[in-house]
């Protein structure tokens, strides 16, 4: 077959299993499908499937491309030289400026070869600017520049044609457009700029949930040594390998290279800054010195080609803008087309106004999402929104301040329009103070015409309203002079003229996206009200279906991958995300495991210490006997288990339940459960809070390579249940409590249970489908983030380990069903399976077995 003669420049001996999973990549690639992969091989392994596979594709692309554009177009009557002339031209056509761009890059390589130390991340120069020479401060004191200008709204009922080339540059001020486009750093640029770009690369974008796991991404991609194409070989003074041409794409707060921006601390207020030191009324003396602009064009070609003369990772494009003097966040959007590799965070590329301010293009190109298996609620978090009534008055507050101060000079329709603001931000205020002061649930859904309840609210024309915030950068103004207002206030108390910088929280603008929300109401999508922990009420807008976002990114894109070590159960993504797509076009593969079959073992255990029922469900929980019976079964599974053992909890307030009986001290004296476990291994638990987890987790490794063994205690869907590898000796042992099934009684999980029935019934399926698809989706969710958890063990050829599941459910067939292929098939005789005595033989002989 000629997948198995592919040459997928492994740069090690790709098992069995991983070839598997290239030609299945490749195949998916090459016939523009859209694959769900599952490969549990840990992340290097997985990450060089999808590395090599897809580089070679596009390697092999690029070659049948350049031989199709050669093939001479001869008449029958025209002899063979002229025919081979015209091959001769048309090579010659299409490699001169790609020979003239590597050579420029091989020069780079050199010479940071030679001078290492100065040139590592680019050298600086004489017309280059330091970031560290810049300290004087930005802030303007002049009034006027908060002052709303003139707006004239003839226009408003005929914005509907131009609203998508609006939302491809919102929140760029039109001095940002004119040099981005002057640049060629736009989708549509006015001027095409050959030196900036000198060829449009077919592309694999790959995303991932954060720049650590693209870091990691990209430490594998420079495994990777590709031969020198066809075109380039047979120059004298080209390459034998050819490096691969990246680029890592982040936000302000990742690139952000002026330092009286980035000390603002928060994502929302360095964007905010940034787009104001660009605004035309900005004195040329204050504006940031590290924008890109006519004069230091020369800094960016250099930029770009020192950003693709090595692979780099985001901290490094960073500090090559800091030592070239040109701001890395505008500057990578000129390295964007000459690549072959662009890597960016979730949310750069699944929302589409991210997507067309950065100027990417998707069409054609390949797209790989890794770490999917939470892509549709990432996608789901990304569109909703939460307000607090907190942030209502503190916007109604900056209100108040921003209208006393100018409100003489408000005009026509500035003034009409900041009063229909207000009066909206009081109505839905009015409402949450209404629910707060009821005794009512801790969370309820919300109907939008009781958000609108207010004076005068009725007659606002939300569409006019958000075009009116969206062109007026009211949420800037009123920002911006909430900030130089408190910024005199402290200056007055200090009695200093020192620069004080606060952190005002930019609410409106945080506001206004919910108010987006309000102007059109998508039927995929309900609001809330809820109560926090400290009982104060908010607003949330929730999106129940994230198809409709996701289906751009389809419908552009030549392929798209979805990855991931535990995609298991992929129903919902072929129902939920892609319900609207031919099924010829979806692919599916899940591969098994790189480990024997002996190096695992995977038992469900329906019965505890002293025979009693493992029946975790919420109701029956709280058994003090069932949670006596807990302790006294991982009692015997720790002496059993050697090493780290981990154990997942369905919640965090279980988890605490739970260590707080084991604690209590027994009537007759004798040691509590929690002193005996202790006698067994030492033991750790995660909290709840952020803070101190990977503490947890570096003591937890530090006993074990101490020998002494580690008992972990940590939630499902916590931290330590995604991102972290429980390799080797630090996860012997996965025991799982439980099923983490979300409380369905809850206003959220009805909303979606309710959208999941009627969308089904729309489609044409009955009332009883609908339910069955409900119920299917509610058990996904909580078996995917099962699966995630135990997911964290196995993680190479020669690791073992054993997972336990403690629950009686578990040993139900559509639940087995649910988990991963690779965990079925070490579970066994199912005849042998419950009992705490057998799995303890099991468990002991498995051991003996690897020791």
């Amino acid at each position: 077959m000629e997948n198995l003669a592919r040459d997928f420049h492994h740069p090690y001996k790709p098992y069995d299993i991983q070839f598997q999973v290239m030609n299945a990549i490749y195949d998916c690639i090459a016939d523009g499908n859209i694959g769900i992969f599952e490969s549990p091989t840990g992340p290097p392994g997985k990450s060089l499937s999808l590395i090599c596979s897809s580089l070679t594709w596009q390697r092999d692309n690029q070659e049948a491309a350049l031989q199709k554009q050669l093939d001479p177009d001869a008449q029958d009557d025209e002899p063979n030289w002229v025919a081979e002339h015209t091959k001769k031209e048309k090579m010659n056509a299409f490699v001169e400026q790609k020979l003239q761009f590597e050579a420029r890059l091989r020069q780079i390589r050199a010479q940071e070869l030679q001078t290492k130390q100065r040139y590592q991340n680019g050298e600086p120069n004489s017309k280059r600017i330091k970031t560290d020479e810049t300290g004087e401060t930005y802030e303007v004191d002049d009034e006027a520049q908060f002052e709303l200008g003139e707006y004239n709204s003839e226009d408003e009922n005929s914005t509907t044609k131009s609203t998508a080339s609006a939302s491809r540059t919102q929140g760029l001020s039109s001095t940002s457009l004119q040099l981005m486009d002057k640049l060629g750093l736009t989708l549509n640029p006015s001027v095409e700029n050959e030196d900036l770009a000198p060829t449009d690369e077919l592309k694999i974008f790959f995303c991932s949930r954060t720049h650590s796991q693209l870091t990691q991404f990209v430490q594998e991609v420079r495994r990777v040594k590709l031969p020198a194409p066809s075109w380039e070989k047979d120059k004298d003074d080209s390459e034998e390998i050819s490096v691969v041409k990246h680029v890592p794409l982040g936000s302000r707060k990742n690139l952000c290279i002026n330092p009286n921006v980035t000390r603002l601390g928060s994502v929302t207020a360095i964007n905010e800054r940034c787009l104001d030191l660009q605004q035309p009324g900005t004195p040329k003396t204050d504006k940031c010195p590290f924008l890109p602009n006519k004069e230091n064009e020369t800094l960016v070609n250099d930029f770009r080609d020192y950003t693709l003369a090595k692979v780099r990772d985001i901290e490094d494009i960073g500090s090559l803008g800091k030592k070239i003097g040109i701001c890395p966040y505008y500057a990578s959007r000129a390295t964007i087309k000459p690549s072959q590799i662009v890597t960016l965070p979730y949310p750069l590329l699944l929302q589409r106004s991210a997507r067309e301010a950065l100027g990417i293009s998707l069409k054609g190109h390949i797209v790989i999402i890794d770490e999917a298996h939470n892509l549709m609620d990432t996608i789901s978090n990304i569109y909703s929104v939460s307000v607090t009534l907190q942030q209502l008055k503190l916007c109604r507050a900056q209100l108040s301040t921003y209208l006393q101060k100018f409100r003489n000079r408000l005009k026509g329709k500035n003034r009409v329009y900041v009063t229909q603001v207000v009066r909206l931000i009081d109505s839905i205020a009015a409402y949450l103070q209404t629910v707060g002061s009821d005794n009512k649930s801790a969370e309820g859904i919300v109907n939008v015409s009781d958000l609108m309840a207010g004076k005068g609210v009725d007659q606002i024309n939300l569409y006019k309203l958000m075009h009116y915030l969206q062109e007026s950068k009211l949420a800037r103004k009123v920002e911006g002079y909430a900030q130089h207002a408190k910024q005199r206030e402290l200056k007055g108390k200090s009695g200093t003229d020192s620069n004080i910088h606060t952190s005002t929280m930019p609410v409106l603008t945080h506001i206004q996206s919910l108010l987006h929300t309000l102007s059109n109401p998508a039927a995929e999508g309900s609001f809330f009200y809820e109560r926090d922990e400290n009982k104060d009420i908010g607003l949330k807008y929730m999106l129940l279906d994230p198809t409709h976002h996701f289906k751009d990114i389809v419908e552009e894109a030549r392929a798209v991958i979805l990855a991931g070590g535990t995609m298991s159960p992929m129903d919902d993504y072929t129902r939920h995300l892609f319900a609207y797509v031919e099924p010829n076009r979806l692919q599916t593969f899940s591969c098994g495991h790189i480990i024997p079959k002996e190096n695992l073992i995977a038992l469900p255990v329906a019965k505890g210490h002293s025979g009693v029922d493992f029946d975790f469900t919420y109701d029956k929980r709280n058994s003090l006997t069932m949670i006596d019976a807990l302790g006294n079964s991982l009692i015997e599974f720790g002496g059993s288990i050697p090493d780290g053992l981990v154990v997942f909890f369905p919640s965090y307030v279980y988890l605490d339940q739970v260590i707080l009986r084991w604690q209590s001290k027994s009537k007759d004296g004798s040691k509590s459960l929690w002193e005996r476990l202790l006698d067994i291994k030492p033991i750790f638990r995660e909290s709840k809070t952020t803070t101190g987890t990977d503490d947890v987790f570096v003591q937890y490794t530090q006993a074990i390579s101490a020998g002494k063994g580690g008992l972990l205690l940590s939630v499902i869907g916590g931290k330590l249940s995604e991102g972290i590898n429980f390799s080797d000796a630090l996860g012997r042992g996965v025991i799982v409590v439980g099923l983490p099934f979300p409380n369905i009684q809850s206003a959220q999980w009805k909303a979606k249970i309710e959208y999941i029935e009627k969308s089904t019934i729309e489609r044409g399926g009955s009332r009883e489908e609908g339910k069955a698809l409900a119920r299917e989706f509610y058990e996904n969710a909580c078996m995917r983030a099962v699966n995630q958890s135990i997911g964290r063990a196995v993680r190479h050829k020669a690791d073992y380990a054993c997972i336990l599941l403690l629950d009686r459910r578990y040993n139900n067939p559509r639940i087995e069903g649910k988990l991963p292929a690779w965990i079925r098939q070490g579970m066994g005789d199912k005849s042998v399976r419950g009992d705490i005595r057998e799995t303890v033989v099991r468990v002991k002989a498995f051991f003996a077995g690897h020791a």
